[in-house]
């Protein structure tokens, strides 16, 4: 609908919002102009001080609204002829400059939506590199990533989802590094849907990813703009969404996941150390209470003889078979950390803590469990969060349950079978139409050296293969080799 060129008209619509919106404010200024805005939205000092004198001071008789609008020294201004962007801005704290009997106005950003200033991540803490975490402003993000990498070639596309929230979505890729088609695809996605409305981050994933009915995150989620910065050096395509302090990272390996932006800040060695850590700590995480399990079920004859005396001591007073013990002290775990989640930050510590402790030997004075599986599921969940990425951390904690599950029915042969059929789902999953397993399957064994292992910098000149990206070489291998000293 265009702007009408009656003000008549034109209040008459204001009239209708204002029935719902007891903030919006309209003011008058010289020469038959109108101010409106909404208060709460648009920052009243500049819309009150700098706009309003400016407009006072403009001599300019007669004028048209297109001859108005750069002379306006106020933030960015945009002239409309349509109703629709005119209310849409108006909802985002942009204030409009109407003349009666013109047909069209003048949008003049004064948004100041309610926000933090950005603070250390608390999701995603590191010890070495930077603290800095994303706020739930997209401008600022955007800001914080372009002071990261400050080129040319980083492309910025503004979009909107959502038809009652209309939510603005920054799409972020550098133009010689990414794949055309996976900006493409992304692209498409968003622009596809059809909803009310999203908020958060994490409820766009769930609509964007490739398969909607697997545990496992296909894309990552991260507050860290350290770690959007390497990615899109790498290739991928990052979205920023207004009101969430959480980026969307895509295409994205299973492998991704384990990788954190810590590790490269280490020296080589010790960065793959550390994520060696991370592997073994998935398989404990994964398989040790399930081999608990079925060891204790079904295969007495692979526990240790040195361990059988302590073993059969610890459980003579425990009741009930080993699938229902270890259930049961997960079930525990679980719910101990769900409530630390839930309470503020000092007493859910101080609860996970005490909790666990009273718990523990509690349940050991009643015969409900034993000391050793205690300690077998507690060091199976130290291990689930040593993973960098939480909800990745969370589908690692889920895959536990049908595992032990299938260790107390079938033994070995369950813990076999249920990890073909995990392999299986793995395989056949995509980011982005890009294979997840990568560089695992299909083997891509140079890509290996920064996914399980980091080498050197040094011999990282070749980018990954994972998306084909028009750019391949991160720099020159011979002249990163040669050493240059002052007095050579």
């Amino acid at each position: 609908m265009n702007l009408p060129n009656s003000v008549d008209i034109f209040e008459e619509t204001l009239t209708k919002l204002q029935l719902h919106c007891t903030d919006l404010i309209v003011k008058h200024a010289k020469d038959d102009l109108t101010l409106i805005y909404f208060g709460n939205l648009a920052d009243t000092n500049l819309v009150n001080i700098q706009l309003l004198s400016a407009l006072q001071n403009i001599e300019l008789e007669p004028f048209a609204m297109e001859d108005l609008c750069p002379l306006i020294p106020v933030g960015l201004t945009v002239l409309t002829c349509e109703m629709e962007q005119a209310i849409t801005s108006l909802l985002r704290g942009w204030t409009v400059v109407y003349k009666a009997g013109y047909s069209d106005a003048i949008l003049v950003n004064t948004a100041k939506p309610p926000e933090r200033t950005p603070s250390i991540a608390e999701i995603e803490t590191n010890v070495i590199g930077p603290q800095i975490g994303f706020t739930e402003s997209i401008e600022t993000n955007l800001g914080i990533v372009r002071s990261y990498i400050a080129n040319e070639n980083l492309c910025t596309e503004s979009l909107e989802i959502g038809v009652k929230t209309k939510t603005q979505v920054q799409l972020l890729y550098l133009s010689d590094v990414a794949e055309e088609q996976t900006v493409n695809t992304l692209r498409q996605r968003i622009t596809d849907l059809e909803i009310d409305g999203v908020i958060g981050s994490s409820l766009l994933v769930q609509f964007i990813e490739d398969n909607s009915m697997s545990i496992f995150p296909q894309l990552i989620l991260t507050e860290r703009p350290d770690r959007v910065g390497f990615s899109l050096l790498e290739g991928k395509v990052v979205l920023l969404v207004n009101g969430s302090n959480f980026a969307i990272v895509g295409p994205s390996t299973f492998l991704d996941f384990f990788k954190s932006p810590e590790d490269h800040y280490l020296h080589w060695n010790i960065a793959v150390f550390i994520r060696g850590l991370r592997f073994l700590a998935i398989f404990i995480s994964i398989l040790l209470t399930p081999a608990y399990v079925a060891a204790l079920t079904f295969h007495y004859e692979i526990i240790p003889p040195s361990l059988l005396v302590p073993l059969a001591q610890s459980r003579s007073k425990v009741p009930f078979p080993p699938l229902f013990e270890s259930l049961f002290l997960e079930i525990t775990i679980e719910l101990l950390r769900e409530a630390g989640a839930r309470l503020p930050t000092k007493v859910g510590q101080t609860m996970g803590i005490v909790g666990g402790i009273v718990i523990g030997q509690a349940a050991v004075q009643a015969g409900f469990t034993s000391n050793i599986l205690i300690m077998i599921v507690a060091l199976a969940a130290l291990s689930s969060f040593t993973t960098p990425i939480y909800l990745m951390g969370i589908s690692i904690r889920f895959v536990r349950f049908p595992m032990i599950i299938a260790a107390g029915i079938w033994g070995g042969i369950g813990i076999v079978f249920t990890i073909s059929l995990l392999i299986i789902h793995l395989l056949r999953q995509t980011s982005l139409g890009h294979p997840y397993l990568h560089p695992i399957f299909p083997p891509r064994w140079r890509d290996l050296m920064d996914t399980v292992f980091r080498l050197p910098f040094p011999m990282l000149s070749g980018r990954s293969t994972f998306t084909r990206m028009p750019n391949k070489q991160r720099f020159n291998k011979e002249q990163a080799k040669q050493k240059k000293d002052i007095d050579e």
